[in-house]
């Protein structure tokens, strides 16, 4: 049983900044794998970030390369996601997902069995 708690969205302009957080309870942070997805009104869950179990390994979606960092900190329990040069594309409901089990298919919503509430990002032109 995992439960993910996600904060640190708000509203911003377009080419700021917000980090998120997503802080893991109910497991050790370091046996999970984790993701990030975001889901804008009216379209299909997208993968954002993927961060393994070690934090060695690393995967973005094409479109945040380069803008987005993801990250982890065990110790805490809590993963981010930095988020830099935002653009009103990034619009969107985030989301923290955790599976407990290593997985090769991380850009797939399906390997994560573990889903936060969400948080709203907001960037405005």
């Amino acid at each position: 049983q995992v439960q993910l708690v996600e904060s640190g969205g708000g509203l911003v302009q377009a080419g700021g900044s917000l980090r998120l957080s997503c802080a893991a309870s109910g497991r050790t942070l370091s046996a999970l794998t984790m993701g990030w997805f975001c889901q804008a009104p009216g379209k299909e869950r997208e993968f954002v970030a993927f961060i393994s179990f070690n934090g060695g390994n690393t995967d973005y979606a094409d479109s945040v390369k380069g803008r987005f960092t993801i990250s982890r900190d065990n110790a805490k329990n809590t993963v981010y996601l930095q988020m830099n040069s935002l653009k009103p594309e990034d619009t969107a409901v985030y989301y923290c997902a955790a599976d407990p089990a290593p997985t090769y298919s991380y850009t797939r919503d399906r390997s994560y069995d573990y889903w936060g509430q969400g948080t709203q990002v907001t960037v405005s032109s």
